[in-house]
């Protein structure tokens, strides 16, 4: 203790006790406050904040049953759940020291005690205080964190039959820790429902760590998902924890689940049968506690039936599916997402922006959204950005479909992989190869668009 540090109550009945601790204390500690009534407590706890909080055991003359500190241990720690509470008395013995740690206490410390002794116990109650503060504050803003992002995914609304479905399966699975897998087409929301599950969920003030599983390469996979040690590999300059660790105690959510090779598939697996980790280039595992939701848009069943994918990893990620139905297939939503975005996008961009006419609302129905939902919220921003009156009209909205049968999209295959290749083909030629467009045209990120493109060899 060579600078003045922490914040301490003492309280014992004895007077000249509390002397002699003010006296070795005050070169060392910066705030100590002395009081010989128990009574006190919850009035001096109210008015100040202690790092340690130093307790006789026994008040009563001649006492030596310790009843009266437990009776003050339980009040201090029903004022501070996370108080450190140090016993100070004459009497002790191992009995009453274990039962004051059972209880709640730190330590426990005989009269008449040993300076040296005496100071290192304080410092070390000192940086527990301070530590519970930290792991406090981190949780605190973990939740600040997850309301932060959390505000852009609140526009998980609907009221087709379609929607209602998934929300009533949200609804009883959320408070459950079952492995959850949301089916969809791209751009149908299945963050939207991942975030809704982990809102509602037991986790919901822990961490929901959400991993793209199609921007990872084969090489990146267990370094970001499992972690890895200083020296595991070239770039591996410190320790590092993975997703997994990250979300360890809330909620990972593995989207693009069906773009894992059979190797990283067979990994995963492991990873969740052990529900324990190892970092790249270390040897013991981390145990971990997540609650598991998986998204893809694709027909993992079919995958798995021609061996492209492990039947043994869609019964451990799916206890329960959940399954978005597409825009196009839910008309009844079209009126209520434009009347939700035109209002976030006017007050974005300090707009007035009428509500839609009949006219409007029906093109809007009868385009066949193939971005979906992601697709619908780019259009509304784009044409409130480019109104330049308050009634937007038809002419308004550029909508641009991607090209049916009829305009050069048949295929002499059934291949889903080549019929795949064809479109994203075709998109980028439409779009002049400008990546960013095609791949909102086609319900992709940038990153999952060129990691098809690299597949593909394009």
């Amino acid at each position: 203790m060579t600078k003045k540090n922490g914040r301490i109550l003492a309280v014992d009945d004895n007077a000249d006790i509390l002397f002699a601790l003010k006296l070795l204390l005050k070169p060392h500690i910066e705030h100590i406050v002395t009081s010989t009534d128990p009574n006190k407590i919850p009035t001096l706890m109210a008015d100040d904040t202690f790092d340690v909080i130093l307790l006789d055991m026994n008040f009563t003359k001649d006492a030596i049953s310790g009843q009266e500190g437990f009776h003050w241990l339980n009040k201090i720690l029903e004022i501070d759940s996370s108080a450190v509470v140090l016993f100070i008395t004459a009497y002790g013995d191992v009995e009453k020291s274990v039962k004051a740690i059972k209880s709640g206490a730190t330590d426990f410390i005989l009269k008449p005690w040993q300076n040296e002794k005496l100071l290192a116990t304080i410092s070390s109650a000192i940086k527990l205080r301070q530590s519970r503060n930290e792991v406090s504050e981190l949780k605190s803003k973990q939740r600040e964190i997850n309301t932060i992002l959390d505000q852009p995914f609140a526009d998980f609304i609907g009221v087709s039959p379609g929607m209602q479905t998934v929300f009533n399966t949200i609804k009883k699975v959320a408070q459950t820790d079952a492995n959850v897998l949301i089916l969809g087409e791209n751009g149908t929301g299945k963050e939207l429902v991942a975030r809704a599950l982990h809102r509602s969920s037991l986790r919901q003030n822990e961490s929901f760590i959400s991993v793209d599983l199609g921007a990872l390469s084969e090489s990146l996979f267990e370094s970001e998902l499992f972690g890895h040690v200083k020296g595991a590999f070239t770039d591996a300059k410190a320790d590092r924890p993975g997703r997994f660790e990250l979300a360890s105690g809330g909620t990972i959510f593995l989207d693009e689940i069906g773009n894992l090779s059979l190797p990283l598939q067979a990994k995963l697996l492991t990873v969740l049968e052990r529900r324990e980790v190892t970092r790249v280039g270390a040897n013991k595992p981390k145990p971990i506690d997540i609650r598991l939701i998986c998204a893809t848009n694709m027909n993992l069943k079919q995958m798995a039936a021609e061996d492209k994918y492990r039947q043994d990893l869609i019964y451990r990620i799916n206890t329960v599916e959940i399954e978005l139905p597409p825009l196009r297939e839910r008309p009844e939503d079209i009126p209520v997402l434009a009347d939700h975005f035109l209002k976030i996008f006017s007050k974005k961009y300090k707009k007035k922006v009428n509500k839609l006419s009949a006219k409007v609302i029906k093109k809007l129905t009868t385009y066949p959204w193939p971005g979906n939902v992601r697709e619908f919220q780019h259009i509304l921003e784009r044409t409130v950005i480019m109104s330049e009156s308050p009634n937007l009209e038809e002419a308004d909205f550029q909508l641009t479909s991607i090209p049916t049968s009829s305009e050069g999209f048949e295929f002499d295959t059934f291949d889903l992989e080549e019929i795949e290749k064809q479109i994203i083909e075709k998109v980028l030629r439409i779009n002049r190869g400008n990546v960013s467009k095609a791949a909102a045209d086609l319900g992709l990120t940038r990153t999952s668009l060129y990691r098809r493109l690299e597949k593909h060899g394009l």
